[in-house]
């Protein structure tokens, strides 16, 4: 429309100038008109573009006169709708961008599952770990979580694994994912155990993961396991006196302490008991499985007499937990008892060890609790009746009244210089 009514009034202006050129009267007058007319006709074409060009600004500043108050108001929406509708779908984007920006980096420092041997020590390699496990090897012993082995490598390096059982489920997608999840949450936790160095600690060498199965390489520890020990004290086949029990406890307080204390991060162990208390050739105690019961399936872990109430009834764990672990151990290297068997139990009078050795401490018959096979020495049976006092500490119902493995070392080191 704005171009067949520009170039109308083109044509009626050539049409004048004809017309005054043939009249050829009031030149002056006519002049001024013409150029009156002309100025008209561009002030009017210009009005019109810049009309078109800003609608949308002129709008927002101020109401044409010829606009009725019912177009500013219909004007007025669509320009808010427009607004907020664009600040919607700016928001939403944002929000699609930083969710898609969240995935692809938490996929990114995804671990990755492992395959093959993973070795941390020099003296072992991926071939000799393959072919050792590949021939026959020797069954130690075995535990909710796994089985222990003896093995020898090509280099004559004797070491001991442990082959945990396996993490797959029934096949599901929902149970396959959670496999997968405790694989990489295995993978990082073994990770972490390798760089640990401290005395009483099971240093792991390598490990090693074939299809749902995981094999953990240690030092191999001749006396094997503390709940060996003990059941051949129990059998008469061994003796173990009192400064060696004395010193296994110290050993395992001191592997607590570095735990809890040293590492940049606190570590718990989970499932303190003997079987996981390895002892070398000089009964020099090293605690083994640190934190994996935390991250094994609920199939692989069972409830012990070792355990702390509270991690059973409200599954809190804490360093108390493992506080009350390391009495129930010292009640055991105090007394001689197996803590799973019906005499200790009926001992206790159906309660628990911290219970039955508390009841003996009030009623002055605190003697009573020891070994037989260790009472000897006037100062070595003082010395155990101190321990025995600070086992019923440990074993207290109440976390909070437990010491810490840091206040633990100054007490047993207090008792006998080593």
């Amino acid at each position: 429309m704005l171009f067949f009514f520009d170039e109308w009034l083109l044509d009626a202006a050539m049409e004048l100038i004809r017309r005054r050129r043939r009249r050829r009267r009031n030149g002056y007058n006519n002049t001024i008109s013409l150029l009156l007319f002309f100025f008209l006709v561009f002030s009017s074409r210009t009005s019109t573009s810049t009309s078109c060009r800003r609608r949308t600004v002129k709008h927002l500043s101020t109401t044409t006169p010829s606009s009725t108050p019912l177009e500013s108001r219909i004007t007025s929406k669509v320009i808010v709708i427009s607004i907020v509708s664009g600040i919607l779908t700016g928001l939403v984007s944002a929000l699609v961008l930083a969710f898609l920006v969240r995935c692809i980096v938490k996929y990114m420092r995804q671990t990755p599952i492992l395959k093959g041997p993973v070795v941390f020590s020099p003296k072992i390699t991926p071939k000799s770990l393959h072919a050792a496990l590949g021939n026959g090897i020797q069954l130690l012993g075995s535990d909710p979580n796994g089985k222990y082995y003896k093995m020898v490598l090509d280099n004559g390096l004797v070491v001991a694994v442990k082959r945990l059982g396996s993490l797959e489920g029934s096949g599901s997608p929902e149970t396959s994912s959670s496999s997968k999840s405790v694989k990489r949450r295995l993978q990082k936790e073994l990770e972490l155990l390798a760089g640990l160095r401290h005395r009483n600690l099971m240093s792991l060498r390598a490990y090693v993961r074939e299809s749902d199965e995981f094999s953990l390489v240690y030092d191999y520890m001749p006396n094997g396991s503390l709940e060996d020990v003990m059941n051949k004290v129990r059998a008469k086949e061994v003796e173990l006196g009192w400064e060696i029990r004395l010193r296994v406890a110290v050993g395992i307080v001191k592997g607590l302490q570095y735990l809890h204390f040293s590492c940049e991060t606190q570590i718990l162990h989970y499932n303190l008991k003997p079987t996981n208390v390895m002892l070398d050739s000089e009964f020099e105690p090293r605690l083994a499985d640190c934190g994996l019961a935390k991250i094994m399936p609920s199939s692989h872990t069972a409830v012990s007499c070792y355990s702390a109430s509270e991690s059973c009834q409200s599954n809190r764990y804490t360093d108390k937990s493992d506080i009350f672990s390391f009495g129930m151990i010292l009640g055991v290297l105090l007394t001689g008892r197996d803590p799973t068997q019906p005499l200790c139990e009926e001992a206790a009078s159906g309660g628990s060890l911290g219970q039955w050795l508390k009841h003996l401490q009030q009623s002055g018959e605190a003697r009573e609790a020891l070994d037989k096979s260790i009472l000897g020495e006037e100062v070595e049976e003082d010395e155990m009746l101190m321990a025995l006092r600070i086992t019923i500490i440990c074993l207290s119902d109440f976390p909070a009244d437990r010491p810490s493995s840091d206040e633990l070392v100054h007490m047993l080191t207090q008792l006998h210089s080593f």
